[in-house]
């Protein structure tokens, strides 16, 4: 009874396949339909030769049948799926439609000025409430080069994360890298009240800083000697918890150094080392050099003192710092030791440089210290200097050291003693 019941079914089958609408198939399926009519025909002549097998045998042979049956109806059905499935519409030509449309609006975004960005970007914000795309974004910040543009910039801004907390529900700002980018543009376009807002770690524009934002606002304030400016900025790095950086050191002290702010070196100088950052040599230098300038002994061999915690060996400007500080003691001959030092750990080549060094020091760094000495006392202090720098060179061609500079008398210069 089984084998009839299946011998009925695969012929059902065999007669939907011939009498079905062409509606019922796609156009794949209409092209292979005779196909699987004549297989299904064949699948029933196949289950009535087991059945006549079955009757003569056993009926484990009936069931053999069965299972044949059954696997060929299964075969056809795969068989329909599979033409389905390959003569399906593929969605690639949509995706790519898609993305040729999105670059499409990019490129139109590149084209346009910073008020089209501008409302574009707010179109998508206030009326199809989407985000639009981040190209737009990063086109609008590079396109910025008036205040007017940076005041755009932070509307749209402040308008973007609104959107992105209420309805996107995402918590956090846009990435470093955007904040950076923000500020170099406010630095381009002259927009320093908006870049110091890039610095604030609260903010409504979703920006995330980081201490590179300050270093553009730094170099600003480098290129144009504004100590004003490199206050302001340190105290809101201060005050935002932004990580202290060795190239902080670097750009604040050469500030400081070229507006002979001795006071605001000093100060930001331990507020780096108590920070815990590694100073570079070239900050050590400067550092160095400044103190040795203004006269300052005792802060001099504090900042030798870090120094050699962080390094081993001196440079050329750290190593003649050390020695301005034992003529300012009166140890010539300490002074004649350490560029002897120098001299014996530096190449030929560049041994040419201590002469140089030694006539700065002969000649210039004489005027520039004694003009932090009181009135009173310049006279006494320019003609011990003057004795034991005479002491120096004569020390240092005792040792064998090359010094041949040119000996000047600074005690009666007018311009130091008035």
């Amino acid at each position: 009874m089984q084998a009839i019941g299946v011998i009925t079914k695969s012929c059902r089958l065999a007669r939907v396949l011939r009498n079905a609408s062409p509606s019922v198939f796609n156009s794949g399926e209409r092209v292979i339909s005779s196909q699987f009519e004549d297989l299904a025909v064949e699948n029933a002549c196949e289950v009535s030769y087991s059945l006549s097998l079955g009757r003569r045998f056993h009926s484990a042979g009936l069931f053999s049948g069965n299972l044949y049956c059954t696997w060929n109806i299964h075969r056809i059905s795969s068989q329909i799926e599979f033409n389905k499935k390959k003569d399906a519409p593929s969605s690639m030509p949509t995706r790519l439609f898609s993305s040729e449309a999105r670059a499409a609006e990019n490129d139109s975004a590149d084209a346009e000025t910073v008020k089209g960005v501008y409302d574009k970007m707010l179109n998508y914000v206030t009326e199809k409430r989407t985000a639009p795309p981040n190209a737009w974004l990063w086109s609008l910040i590079a396109k910025c080069s008036t205040h007017e543009d940076i005041k755009l910039l932070f509307d749209i801004l402040q308008k973007h994360r609104t959107f992105r907390l209420s309805n996107l529900r995402i918590p956090d700002g846009f990435n470093s890298a955007l904040c950076r980018e923000v500020t170099k543009a406010c630095v381009r376009a002259g927009a320093i009240d908006f870049g110091k807002k890039t610095l604030w770690k609260h903010n409504l524009f979703g920006l995330t800083p980081d201490i590179g934002s300050a270093h553009h606002l730094l170099l600003h304030a480098k290129q144009h000697n504004d100590v004003k400016l490199m206050v302001k900025v340190m105290k809101l790095v201060k005050i935002n918890d932004l990580p202290l950086q060795p190239g902080t050191a670097d750009i604040v002290f050469s500030i400081c150094h070229s507006a002979d702010r001795w006071d605001l070196i000093s100060k930001n100088g331990k507020r780096f080392v108590k920070s815990g950052v590694k100073l570079r040599q070239t900050s050590f230098d400067l550092w160095m050099e400044f103190a040795a300038k203004k006269g300052d002994v005792e802060s001099l061999w504090k900042i030798e003192k870090w120094r050699s915690e962080a390094m081993k060996q001196h440079s050329l400007s750290t190593g003649f710092s050390c020695a301005k500080g034992f003529l300012l003691e009166h140890k010539p001959e300490s002074a004649a030791a350490i560029i002897q030092v120098l001299y014996q750990t530096l190449s030929e080549a560049r041994r040419s440089s201590i002469v140089v060094e030694l006539q700065k020091l002969a000649s210039e760094w004489p005027l520039d210290v004694i003009k932090h000495q009181k009135e009173e006392n310049r006279k006494a202090f320019a003609e011990a200097l003057q004795n034991d720098i005479c002491a120096l060179v004569n020390s240092l061609q005792t040792l064998g050291v090359e010094a041949n500079v040119n000996m000047q008398d600074f005690t009666g210069k007018e311009a130091v003693l008035a």
